[in-house]
């Protein structure tokens, strides 16, 4: 499907739980408090744990059964349940990922964590994690997207939606069929093209889909990196953009799930070797903007050293860091200025960054601002802060080293 941007990035994870659940849970309550909670409206389960868990369980077997999807009034037809106690278990499954829903009015559907657990993948949850923190990194132009086997070729289960104003979305809970570039890198036994290659490409109405093996144990495929790109602007030299990132993120969330090396299919043609050498100013930038924790190296008061995981932002002249009101290592940079600061990953192709410089403290006014993008970063779009005041720091460098591979 091809969308038109509307100005903003659309999350493609949503994690807001619904506050209305808390309706069902008054199970117990006084019965001189019925009366007035049934004249405001609000339905009270007098449900067991034991009844609602098996309605939960039952409609979860239901669109399971039905993959094109089921409805509302399929639903009631099938569970003793009222209308609104079924929108409150829909909503909170679809908060949790066990139920999706296409469009907003439309049907109900098996979400992709309920889909990941029917075959079997127990490494969704952390795969999934990460597909997030790397992807939304690299913020490409087009969309990324995740896909694990299934049954009839392969399931989408994430994506982040491209850049460009003009981009390629897929919709939700798609299934690729066995001739599509996600299910091709995802056989048991892939045609010799992509085995000698290490990638999979389909030309669908309105996009091409470019497909990389994600490999557990660094050989055998056990998820797919796809790249959707929208027809008219596909061509060879986009082929050469887009594979070397697609190869290397692909290599970095098998690493994350374990993997030694990333050899697909046994192909040592296709590895690539952790080589020792600096970083430029870009790929500086683009390694210090994903989410890593910085180490912070200051000294107390009595000359020995501390050392404190930190949140970073660089911005290509400063490091800037933030501590909670009442950190003993704020006090300590206040004290005697000069620090150093660590940035690294723990696998490969370990990429690092090593800084040494001035801390200087920021005015509360330019915290907030500071604490919202980093917030964003580390936590996620609408995952909450502490309510506690903060302080923050620029790191002026006077001396930076950036590389990759072994030391």
């Amino acid at each position: 499907m091809i969308v038109l941007a509307q100005g903003k990035f659309v999350n493609c994870v949503v994690r807001q739980i619904d506050k209305r659940i808390n309706r069902s849970c008054l199970c117990t309550l006084n019965p001189l408090y019925w009366t007035k909670i049934q004249k405001k409206g609000f339905f009270v389960s007098t449900e067991s744990e034991l009844s609602s868990v098996e309605r939960a369980l039952l409609l979860l077997e239901i669109l399971l059964e039905q993959p094109e999807g089921a409805d509302i009034s399929e639903m009631l037809t099938r569970i003793e349940i009222s209308r609104s106690s079924l929108f409150v278990l829909l909503n909170t499954l679809k908060t949790l990922g066990y139920v999706g829903q296409a469009e907003k009015r439309g049907r109900y559907h098996a979400g992709p964590r309920l889909l990941a657990w029917r075959n079997g993948n127990v490494l969704f949850p952390k795969l999934q994690a990460a597909f997030y923190q790397e992807a939304s990194t690299l913020e490409l132009p087009e969309t990324l997207a995740l896909a694990l086997p299934f049954s009839t070729g392969a399931l989408l289960v994430a994506q982040v939606e491209g850049k460009a104003q003009v981009r390629s979305v897929f919709t939700a809970a798609r299934r690729f069929t066995t001739e599509s570039a996600p299910a091709l890198v995802l056989m048991p036994s892939p045609p010799p093209r992509v085995l000698q290659t290490g990638y999979a490409m389909s030309n669908e109405i309105e996009s091409t889909e470019l497909a990389l093996p994600i490999c557990r144990d660094g050989q055998t495929p056990s998820a797919a990196l796809v790249l959707s790109v929208p027809s008219f602007r596909w061509s060879s030299e986009r082929l050469n953009d887009y594979l070397p990132i697609l190869r290397e993120l692909a290599a970095r969330l098998s690493y994350r799930l374990g993997a030694l090396r990333y050899t697909p299919w046994k192909n040592p043609t296709l590895e690539s070797p952790i080589q020792r050498r600096a970083l430029d100013d870009a790929q500086i930038t683009a390694f210090l903007g994903g989410p890593w924790i910085a180490r912070l190296a200051c000294l107390r008061p009595d000359g020995t050293p501390h050392v404190v995981p930190v949140w970073q932002e660089w911005d290509g002249q400063y490091f800037y860091i933030t501590a909670w009101q009442g950190s003993l290592w704020a006090e300590y940079v206040r004290s005697n200025p000069s620090v150093s600061l660590t940035v690294d990953e723990p696998w490969p192709p370990l990429r690092r960054v090593l800084v040494r410089g001035i801390a200087q403290s920021l005015s509360k006014a330019e915290v907030p601002h500071l604490l919202r993008r980093l917030q964003r970063r580390y936590l996620g779009q609408h995952s909450p802060l502490p309510e506690v005041e903060w302080q923050a720091f620029r790191i002026t460098p006077d001396w930076l080293s950036a590389s990759q591979g072994l030391a």
